[in-house]
């Protein structure tokens, strides 16, 4: 979930929202916008990307209005505004306007970082979107989902809505929601396993295990299941291209290291070393440069290089099966 600065009124003058998931940046917008509507239900909403927020227009926004109405200005991808149009904003950091919240919403990296520096020098109140990469925080964040809304889930059932929805947020935000409405009592995997049969079977991750173990029959009917129940085309790419490059990183790993050692040193949870080490048994260094290579195809293919996304991901399945036989 986001995390917050002590100054947690969404009213503060200035609000900076810092990272790159979507979903955690529209939800701290969202926060704002509806607290503005709690103090006056005619609150003046402006949301704008840099190309709209030219020199000048941020004064013309922010000016005194003859009503006094409330506004809430939204800048997005602030890290990528103009030089002039940052001076208008750092002018407007040191003397905000009354009834006025200004929202920045900023990737977080060395772009743009002066702009991000004077806005906490200024005191704005900052709420953390980082991209959810790792599967412990999509964890975090469905118990959280639960948590909000009053839910009591398992720790089953939330590994379970993991394993099966994958790393997209949105995703799980929509499943937490439908279980909590939908069900009755404590959430368990029992209940996640029969609103989402087929679904987890088919997942991205599943059709990348099985492709990296060699097993291309298995591997290609979860990605046509995984394609017909609406699984982004990306993500299975994002899902073969991790599986390849685990196998990579495990066989370049020194040998005899402890899998606590080795989590540490390749940045995967211990579990995971122990199931590498399984699917890299037949895997050879060509074989994990052809998959490396058929993984780039499928991704430029389904990103709009290809007449044919599934017919890519199809291609790269069957090539990554065969690469990890290539030892046997």
């Amino acid at each position: 979930m986001a995390r917050k600065t002590a100054n947690d009124d969404p009213l503060a003058p200035v609000t900076i929202a810092v990272g790159q998931e979507e979903l955690l940046l529209d939800r701290a917008v969202q926060q704002v916008v509806a607290a503005a509507r709690a103090a006056d239900a005619d609150t003046d909403v402006r949301d704008l990307t840099p190309d709209q927020l030219q020199p000048g227009t941020l004064a013309e926004l922010t000016s005194p209005s003859l009503f006094a109405e409330r506004k809430v200005v939204v800048v997005r991808q602030a890290q990528d505004l103009s030089a002039d149009t940052i001076k208008d904003v750092k002018a407007y950091l040191g003397s905000p306007a009354e009834e006025i919240t200004l929202v920045l919403l900023h990737a977080g990296g060395a772009k743009g970082k002066g702009l991000l520096d004077a806005a906490r020098k200024a005191g704005a109140r900052e709420v953390a979107c980082p991209k959810m990469t790792k599967p412990a925080d999509r964890l975090s964040f469905v118990r959280g989902e639960f948590r909000t809304a009053g839910r009591s889930a398992t720790p089953e059932a939330c590994q379970a809505l993991v394993d099966a929805i994958g790393s997209d947020l949105r995703e799980l935000a929509s499943a937490c929601a439908q279980l909590a409405a939908d069900v009755e009592g404590t959430i368990d995997d029992a209940v996640v396993a029969r609103y989402y049969t087929g679904r987890a079977e088919a997942s991205s991750f599943t059709v990348a295990d099985r492709a990296v173990e060699g097993r291309a029959a298995e591997a290609l009917e979860a990605l046509r299941w995984a394609v017909s129940t609406g699984v982004a085309p990306v993500m299975i790419t994002s899902a073969l291209a991790q599986g390849v490059r685990a196998i990579g990183k495990l066989a370049s790993a020194p040998r005899g290291a402890r899998p606590g050692d080795l989590a540490r040193e390749l940045g995967m949870p211990p579990w995971k070393i122990d199931r590498v080490r399984q699917q890299m048994r037949g895997w050879s260094a060509d074989g994990v440069a052809v998959a490396l290579r058929a993984v780039a195809e499928a991704d430029a293919g389904v990103k709009g290089g290809g007449d044919d996304p599934e017919y890519a991901l199809e291609k790269a399945v069957v090539t990554i099966a065969r690469a990890a036989r290539s030892r046997r």
